[in-house]
């Protein structure tokens, strides 16, 4: 099999030119029609399609197949993944999937639980074709040093397949208690990432300002949740980005700050949403978008079965959703804001569904957000932006030195890639095709469905 040499061609190739970090050769449109020699596990040449010297060495024709770079998730939650046998959120709306999380944590939430049902998730996004992962980590009181414990394990179980990060969750008053000092020393020692979630309360100054300190003072990059909501009075992010530039103006803070969700930026003024955007080019924020689960969870009824009796009992109003719960990334991007997007929920109560497939995220963020209008460098929003703001070398990149991680599609346009689900893709890790089996969910029956 070509796949199994140590060196050969990949000839007939597709690939989104924003992805080549060195062109040398005549380029039009979003894809570049190239020949990729593999040699060792990297790659080892690109050329222009037809102008490969074969010399002999095996040769895989794809047949103006797409390739990109294995994708980078930015924001997942692996911890909360695949729950949703034994904790359903019936009503999907928001408030009750913050309480059903808190009531299947307090009851299930034990290191073998957590730790089957994050390596499930890993197994999906492996066999997907993902190659990094930042995970957030609910990290209220004793589940911190449980979950961290997990992933701490599976970091190193996986260092060989996958780049792990971890990002502490609690809301962040919890940063103004002993407690939260005691999170962000733990967070320093297993060498991740300062997070939280704001609401938008006379305290949250105070609190960004803790925030920002702690991380300062534990040399610690920051990614928070931000303005999950439709209400346009939430203005958390504008004031995150008030609070970096006066940090990074007095030399107090020079670390990376990533900032998910943002929704309420949609749908605020022109005005006010343009003052924001600028204040976040000024303070160096990455945005993440997941468009999955928020177009999944914003706008929803606001009744909540869980405050009105069961489901059975309740008698819901039905509304049709008016808007996708995405924020604004046309915006933000043409503004020089780096943007990403991300898997975020799976199979949990905040996301029904989901396979930490960063193709399935990609392609329904373009339908989503209609990022085909053009397609331009959006390639890049699963692939080298959310590595750049996980400060990873570049590794979703394709160029001459590069590790031959790669994702073979038969598609040969976007229109093709966008219009299937590509399971018959191929995925190399270092040249050599990968097992792409997706794991069963029967894995987890006994702890999901008992």
């Amino acid at each position: 099999m070509v796949f199994e040499a140590e060196q050969y061609w990949l000839t007939n190739v597709r690939v989104p030119i924003a992805l080549l970090r060195e062109i040398n050769f005549a380029v039009s449109g979003d894809l570049a029609s190239v020949d990729l020699q593999i040699q060792a596990g990297r790659i080892a040449e690109i050329v222009s399609a037809g102008s490969a010297t074969i010399e002999g060495m095996p040769v895989q024709n794809l047949r103006q197949g797409i390739v990109f770079p294995c994708f980078v998730d930015l924001h997942t939650h692996l911890d909360k993944g695949h729950t949703w046998g034994r904790a359903p959120n019936r009503s999907g709306s928001f408030d009750d999937a913050l309480q059903t999380v808190s009531s299947d944590s307090q009851k299930n939430w034990n290191a073998e639980d957590v730790y089957r049902r994050m390596e499930f998730g890993l197994k999906c996004a492996y066999a997907h074709g993902t190659q990094a992962i930042r995970t957030h980590i609910d990290s209220f009181g004793e589940q911190a040093a449980i979950s961290f414990g997990v992933f701490q394990t599976l970091r190193q179980k996986w260092a060989d397949r996958m780049k792990l990060q971890a990002a502490s969750l609690v809301s962040l008053d919890y940063y103004l208690t002993p407690e939260g000092e005691k999170l962000a020393d733990l967070v320093a020692e297993v060498g991740g990432v300062l997070g939280g979630v704001t609401v938008v309360t006379p305290d949250l100054p105070q609190q960004l300002d803790r925030l920002f300190t702690l991380a300062a003072d534990r040399h610690l990059d920051l990614d928070i949740h931000v303005d999950e909501s439709g209400n346009p009075t939430d203005n958390a992010l504008h004031q995150i980005a008030e609070t970096a530039i006066r940090f990074r103006s007095a030399g107090r803070f020079s670390g990376q700050i990533v900032c998910g969700h943002c929704c309420s930026l949609a749908v605020q003024t022109a005005k006010e949403a343009a003052e924001t955007i600028d204040l976040v080019r000024q303070a160096e924020i990455g945005i993440v978008s997941l468009p999955l689960c928020n177009l999944y969870l914003q706008d929803r009824n606001q009744n909540s079965a869980l405050n009105i009796g069961s489901l059975e009992e309740a008698v819901l109003p039905t509304k049709t959703p008016r808007w996708r719960g995405v924020t604004l990334v046309h915006e933000l991007k043409q503004a020089g804001v780096p943007v990403a997007f991300a898997s975020d929920n799976c199979r949990d109560p905040f996301y029904a569904y989901g396979d930490h497939d960063g193709l399935e995220v990609f392609t329904q963020a373009t339908r989503i957000a209609q990022l085909d209008a053009p397609y331009d460098t959006w390639s890049r929003t699963v692939t080298a932006t959310p590595a750049a703001l996980m400060k990873l070398p570049p590794i979703a990149e394709i160029y001459p030195g590069a590790a031959a991680n790669l994702i073979l599609f038969k598609a040969r346009y976007y229109s093709e890639l966008f219009s299937r689900p590509q399971v018959d893709r191929i995925v190399l890790r270092e040249g050599k095709a990968i097992d792409s089996t997706l794991p069963d969910y029967a894995e987890l029956d006994d702890l999901v469905y008992r």
